[in-house]
């Protein structure tokens, strides 16, 4: 076991807090940026590493990359990782906005070899939060125990993991090698032979879920799938052009100052233009492959719509599903061998987080502006939120739409704080 410390340490080496290094080495505090470490539990970094096929986009602009938005002459833009790689003028000629997803999570692992000061742990993975309190009660900082013994005591803490998943109460009674979630996706179904001729059922009616569906088809190609979709059937995500002025980190600020109830509303009215939707384009082609059965056979796939799952058990070596028709109120079995869930992940703060307020005595977690948990004003350790503040900062925080602002938000708070003489970091 090893006890280290710095200033800043960042659980997760994600978009959000690699955006945040790169706020930090830009910042002009070589001393801030020498003291920051970033935590990453794999071996490398990869964006949305179980899902990232090689037919799979980003729904979001490379404009709204880690730094453009809130640094455009920065040399760790998309375009300058294009130029680097020798892809600008082909990437230019798709005429595109919306880069592949494997691309674009290239493009992360190549901002993070390409930083200078701020350090990046592989292979560690936070088990432990505790906070460390002065004799007046006072929070002066953090101790992160790592599930492989060391520890880790920093000032200032940046929780930018996200969010756990979600795992419906009724597949939970069932075995783990017969239920994916989204987040384990490729490396779960490339443990399954190729020609395994699988009963597959996906469960859910957004973009993760649709894109296992039509993932499946070439992944286990002898496979039967059926795709159940509790809504009236697969949607377009909402793109209006007036509707995503919403995602403009300007809009933060107005969301942030709303009343609760008001933020609420939005945030309901909001929800097909991220959760419960599909990319237009995406949509399109996977309706033209189940035409293309129908007519030319075989027809081994269908989506199910109106369609929720009540049950689900182990029954003769089968996953038995227990499926309501919303239209007629009947229920009727289902058998197959495999379930994939596209459920999204859990609305609530991250078990790491809850078990952090737990121990500091707060029944309810809420951050400011600049994201930073609110601890009191004695307090001199600070702990920074990323991507999990919806329900105040609005439905882009999950999104890679606010992260060149967000960072800087956080930055200009750390500088504040030390400069305030709260301590050097």
């Amino acid at each position: 076991m090893t006890v280290r410390e710095v200033g800043v340490l960042a659980i997760g080496a994600g978009p959000a807090n690699l955006a945040l290094a790169v706020a930090i080495e830009e910042s002009g505090a070589p001393e801030l940026a020498a003291g920051t470490l970033l935590l990453e539990q794999g071996p490398d970094i990869k964006w949305q590493r179980d899902l990232l096929m090689p037919w799979a986009r980003s729904q979001v602009s490379f404009l709204k990359d880690l730094v453009t938005l809130r640094n455009p002459s920065s040399r760790f833009t998309f375009l300058n990782f294009l130029h680097e790689q020798g892809r600008l003028d082909e990437f230019v000629n798709l005429g595109t906005f919306h880069p592949y997803r494997w691309e674009f999570s290239d493009y992360l692992q190549w901002v993070a070899t390409s930083l200078e000061r701020v350090e990046i742990r592989y292979g560690a993975r936070a088990a432990q939060v505790d906070p460390v309190v002065d004799a007046d009660g006072s929070v002066s900082g953090w101790r992160v125990l790592l599930t492989d013994g060391d520890e880790i005591h920093c000032r200032d803490l940046v929780v930018g993991g996200g969010r756990d998943r979600r795992v419906p109460d009724v597949f939970t009674g069932l075995p783990a090698d017969r239920l994916i979630h989204s987040a384990q996706y490729r490396t779960r179904i490339a443990d399954i032979p190729k020609d395994e001729p699988v009963r597959a059922v996906v469960v859910g009616g957004a973009q993760s879920a649709a894109e296992m569906f039509y993932a499946l088809h070439e992944n286990l190609p002898q496979s039967r799938v059926t795709m159940l979709v509790r809504s009236i059937g697969l949607q377009n995500y909402q793109t209006s052009k007036f509707v995503n002025e919403r995602f403009f980190p300007s809009f933060v600020d107005e969301f942030y100052d709303s009343p609760a109830e008001v933020r609420a509303q939005v945030l309901d009215e909001m929800r097909l233009t991220n959760y419960a939707g599909l990319a237009p384009p995406f949509l399109d082609e996977l309706y033209t492959m189940l035409y293309r059965q129908k007519a030319l056979g075989p027809q081994r796939s269908e989506v199910r719509a109106l369609t929720e799952v009540v049950g689900a058990r182990i029954e003769d070596g089968d996953v038995v599903l227990d499926l309501r028709d919303r239209m007629s109120g009947k229920t009727e079995p289902l058998r197959c061998d495999l379930v994939l869930l596209g459920t999204g992940y859990d609305p609530r703060k991250p078990a790491l987080v809850r078990e952090l307020a737990a121990r500091l005595g707060i029944d309810e977690v809420t951050v400011s502006r600049a994201h930073r948990v609110e601890l009191g004003d004695s307090a001199r350790g600070a702990v920074y939120l990323q991507g999990v503040n919806e329900e105040t900062h609005g439905i882009a925080d999950s999104l890679i739409s606010v992260l060149a602002n967000r960072s800087h938000d956080i930055l200009t708070d750390l500088l504040a704080r030390h400069t305030a003489g709260a301590g050097r970091p």
